[in-house]
Formats: C-alpha cells, structure tokens, sequence
C-alpha cells in the first residue's frame, strides 16, 4: 500500500456540541487494505507502538474526542507547548497544524493502554465538529507517536524526524481537507460556486443610453449562475452565484440523508472521486439520460457528467483579491500582494475544446500559478503569453488560480494615525490617496474605512471627513468614501479624515485579576502615577493601563491582539486586473468550430487591506534575501 497513490477516507464522523456521534460513515473497502498493511508490517511494529487495528465505536471515538479536548484545553487544541501540555499529546508536538490535523487516545481496555488513532482532519462549521480519517501506512503513524514524545520542542529546517517532514509525504491530507469542508458546506448551506459577473445590455436604449454612456455611466456588471445539468434549455434569470441545482440546506438540523447521498454519489467507496456538489446533485436529481451520451470518438470527462443543450456562450473573469499591510514608516516597507482566479462557464454544447493564451505573465510577475484537471498547459518557455487548452465542465468553475506583486502600485496609499489623549478618548487621523496613478478603464465603484474597537464600547464620535460620511457602531467606526454609484475612473482622489472617539469607561474591580472583559485592576502605584506626570511616557502609560488586563485572543483574530492598532480598508474596483493578466475574447478558439459569443470581465476586490497606526505597536515579519 502506498499513500501517495491519492486520498482514500477510512472513516468520517460528525459531533454535535455535546460531543455526541450523530453520523458516521466506514469504507470497510478502504479499511480492508488498512488492516492488510498492518500485517503487512506487524514485523515493524511493537507493541509499544499502540496502533489501532480497527475503528473505534462511537462511544470510544466520542469519548476520546472528550478527553482531548479536556487535555488540551478546547476543541482544537494549544497548537504549542504549554505549561499544560503532556507527553504524547498533539500539543507536545509543538506545531500549529496540530489544532487542525488531531490524534485521539482511544480507550480499548478500562486499565490498558490507550491506543493512538491518526491522523484526523479536524474542520469546525456551524456548531459540528467534522472528523475525515484518511488511509496512510502504519508507519507514519508510528513516527508520528515517536514525534508526540520527543523531549524537545519545535521543528528544526530540514530535520527529518518532524511534523512537516512526515506531512510532506501524505498527499491525502489535502483529499481529506477538501472532503472535510465539502460536508461542512453542505451542513450549513455555504454551496457556492464561483463568480462570474457579465455586463448587463442596455435596457432602455435611444438617446437616454447614448447620453449616459458619453457622459461615462455603463451598465453594471451582474453576478451570473446557470443550472449545471440541463438536458433541455432552462431559464438562465439567476442573480446570485447559487447554481439552481443546489439545493439550500440551511443552518439547521442536520441533514443526514443530504450528507448521506453525496458521500455515496462523490465518493462510494472511500476516494474522492468528484467533490463538486452541483455535478453531485445533478446526478441525483436528474439521472442519466440516452440525449447526454457524448460523441462516439469522444471520452466523456468525470468533471461533466451531462452534456450541456441551449443557447452557447462563453464567460470569462478575471478575479482578484488584494491583500496589504501599509505601515508609513521607513523601517518598514509596505507589503502588497494579489491573490487571482480565473473564474469561467462555458455554456457549449458536446464536448468542445477550448483555446486561448492568457496575457500578462511577465507583468504581474507570477508567483504561484494552479490549474483545474481539465486544462492542459505546456510548458511555459518564458515570454508574456501562456497558451491554455481546457474541455470546460458544467457551470461555474475555476480554471485557473495564481499569486501575483502588484504591478501598479496601491491602490489606496496614506496613513492613519491614533493617538490616546486619556484612558477613554482617542484623537486619530487618516490622509489617504486613492488610485493614484492608475487610468481608465480602471475604476474604482466603493471604498470604506472601518477601525475596530473590539475591547472598548464607542459611545461618541466627532469628526468630518474631506469626502464621504461616518457612521459608527458600539464597536467600530465606518468611513465610506466612496459609496455605490460614485466610482473614481482615470484620477487620483486624497481624502482625509481628522476627528476623536471616546470609549465607554473601563469597570474598576478591586483586586482584580484581569481575566474579566473591560475590567482594570486597581492597583495604581507612586511608580505609575510618577511616570503618569512625565508627559514623554503619557502615550505608553495610557496604552499599557488599557491593554495589561486584555484577554489574549485565539489564533484566528490575527489583528486583534492589541486594542487600537489598525483601520482595515475595503473596495471594489472594475475595468482591469491589478496584476496585468488579461485575456482577449477576440483570441479564443472553440474545436470543434462553432458561433458562440465570448464574454470578459474583471473584479478585483481587497482581503486583509490594513492601515496599521503609525503612532502603536504593528507585526511585521522580516524576509530574507536567499529563499532555500
């Protein structure tokens, strides 16, 4: 046996919040050559090794389940070393990944050893706790239990007996992930496919479209979904990017029998074989009809399991995400990066091929770059062009994922500044500079600026911006400078924002421990107040007094471990990709031959666009000049 052959899925099980088994499905195909490979190796095995010859019940599992997460201290876990870590458990290990990829202690004997189940892929959604136990050889899981009993902490660069390096040599892990948060989005109903926007004609038309189109206002680009499995012409009206076919399942009871038929249409025997739920519920709702047969001279793909019959056409967009952190210090450089999708539909009936080169390479200085199963690219011999030859699936897909540099420059450039004048008021200032040096068609149609108080309750804001208006929330203060409708195209807009913001006062608790929310000890000492008198330490001594009771914060709030350190900035911009990559409709071949209009857009949207306070503390992380 030999896991790198792909992914196979032992067992799967779902926990509600109390930690109770509320399904499960075993692939006795798949455990058959589990339990061949542990007599294959029981030679190499001792019994010290504690590997679990069958799966546990569900009683043992929940129980384990239980343990661990009294051990660890919740569901998923330390992820480092701690005080309270012990030998042989996950967080022992001293490596994040643990919180996502666990091992249970499985109980077989009321006073024997526990036995060591491995690994399983740990995915929270809603209020379910979702386990995937993928197949590996038993030997990876006895290097992992040698790795949970090592004296020493953390992982060495290229040391071979650790986490990474054991990770490294089990592609299934990503098969598994992938079936996780698969059954995690249909528990909640998150059944998304990708977008693709098409700009809408022109509804009125004579003279009014003529007037507004000289005077720069077009249509606005739409979200566009078809049905995926159509063996007659359907209506296409869908405004969302919801395929019609999917069904919502909500955020409810669980839905074993939806659960149950997908796991038996994507993957009846434990491999994966199509993850993607709308083929699935095709399937499942329609069957396979005689018209759906494919040509006789060709091979029907296991991504298109129906043939597409109504009008033709081809969509194209180009999506990308622009994540930043923007200091405005000399120490420290800015750093932005673009993370791209090409997103498609190809409403083609047959099974056509489809041919084009994507532009923009050499431009966007291409990192990272992905393609899906049914894309065919040779090998890239330099030059700003790549060819690309894909047989498209049904509906919305993904053709094609990339990370880029930004090839223009920030789209939003300035500062923001915070500055605390007492423990419960804040003056702060903003100067920005939106879409400096960029042209048309570039557009930019919103922007906001929103800075979190996730520790203090905003009970008054005073200030008025340059451009745009304010809003505020008990925890946040929103900045919308550019709302829908009035977009920013071929000039550069500065925009600044001076005003203040008082905090609800703290509540004082004598003898205080700090572990309360918003609650000051009051252990004000000479020391303190003497440096309080010092108006150079002003500044530091009112952000430690707030900040030295805060409670530390999990791993997933990244931004949130001081109390006033960034304002996140979002918009949304059209006409051009950032990175320079494009493709031109007029250049892509259909075989076989036939009429089918091609249609183009771009989107480029920001993720994590953070203007860190130039006046706090902000995280940066150092990069090297070699790369090993």
């Amino acid at each position: 046996m030999s896991s790198s052959n792909g992914c196979s899925i032992r067992a799967i099980w779902i926990l509600n919040p109390q930690h109770s088994v509320v399904y499960s499905r075993r692939f006795p195909v798949v455990e058959r050559r589990w339990r061949a490979a542990c007599k294959m190796q029981e030679q190499a095995l001792t019994e010290d090794d504690c590997v679990v010859p069958v799966l546990p019940s569900h009683n043992e599992l929940a129980n384990a389940f239980a343990d661990r997460k009294t051990r660890e201290g919740s569901i998923r876990g330390f992820g480092i070393r701690a005080v309270q870590s012990v030998e042989g458990s996950d967080s022992w290990v001293d490596d994040p990944i643990t919180r996502h990829i666990i091992s249970l202690r499985i109980k077989k004997e009321p006073e024997g050893e526990d036995q060591l189940l491995w690994p399983l892929i740990l995915h929270v959604k809603s209020h379910f706790c979702i386990l995937v136990l993928p197949l590996v050889e038993p030997r990876h899981l006895k290097a992992y239990a040698k790795i949970c009993k090592r004296p020493d902490c953390g992982s060495a660069v290229g040391e071979d007996e650790c986490l990474s390096s054991l990770l490294l040599e089990l592609p299934s892990m990503t098969g598994a992930f992938m079936v996780a948060h698969a059954i995690g989005d249909i528990i909640t109903g998150d059944i998304v496919e990708p977008e693709v926007v098409v700009n809408v004609g022109p509804s009125v038309g004579g003279l009014l479209d003529t007037l507004t189109g000289s005077i720069g206002i077009s249509a606005r680009a739409k979200p566009v979904a078809a049905p995926v499995a159509a063996s007659s012409p359907l209506g296409t009206s869908v405004t969302g990017a919801l395929s019609a076919d999917v069904p919502k399942i909500g955020n409810r009871i669980l839905d074993k029998d939806a659960i149950r038929t997908y796991i038996s249409i994507a993957m009846p025997f434990g491999t994966p074989l199509d993850l993607n739920y709308s083929n699935v519920s095709a399937v499942k709702n329609n069957g396979f009809l005689s018209s759906d047969l494919p040509p006789a001279d060709r091979k029907q793909p296991a991504w298109k399991p129906y043939l597409y019959k109504g009008k033709q056409r081809l969509l194209f967009t180009i999506q990308e995400t622009v994540n930043a952190a923007m200091y405005d210090r000399d120490e420290i450089p800015d750093n932005i990066s673009i993370s791209g999708q090409v997103n498609c539909r190809a409403e083609l009936e047959g099974l056509p091929d489809v041919l084009f080169p994507l532009t923009g390479l050499d431009t966007a200085r291409v990192e990272v770059l992905s393609f899906h199963p049914c894309a065919q690219v040779p090998e890239q011999g330099g030059g700003d062009k790549q060819s690309v030859m894909f047989t498209p699936p049904l509906g919305n897909f993904t053709l094609m994922r990339y990370q880029a540099f930004c090839g223009i420059g920030p789209p939003i450039k300035g500062f923001y500044q915070l500055s605390m004048v007492s423990e419960n008021e804040g003056a702060f200032l903003f100067k920005l500079r939106l879409m400096e040096g960029y042209k048309a068609p570039l557009t930019m149609e919103v922007c906001s600026v929103t800075m979190p108080f996730p520790k203090r309750r905003v009970i008054h804001f005073d200030g008025t911006p340059s451009v745009g208006t304010v809003t505020y929330t008990d925890h946040s203060v929103e900045w919308k400078i550019l709302s829908s409708g009035r977009g920013v195209s071929g000039k550069s807009i500065e925009a600044t924002f001076p005003g203040s913001v008082k905090f609800a006062p703290w509540q004082t608790k004598s003898g205080s421990s700090g572990s309360g929310y918003g609650i000051l000890a009051d252990e004000d000492s000479d020391a303190e107040i003497e440096s309080s008198n010092n108006l150079a330490n002003v500044e530091d001594f009112l952000m430690e007094k707030m900040n030295k009771d805060l409670k530390s914060v999990d791993l997933e709030e990244p931004f949130c471990w001081q109390a006033y350190n960034y304002a996140k900035v979002s918009f949304k911009m059209v006409g051009a990709s950032l990175s320079g990559m494009s493709i031109d409709p007029k250049s892509i071949n259909i075989f076989p031959p036939i009429k089918a209009p091609v249609e183009f857009s771009t989107q480029v949207i920001s993720g994590d666009y953070i203007l860190w306070n130039t006046l706090g503390k902000c995280p940066v992380a150092a990069r090297g000049e070699f790369m090993c």
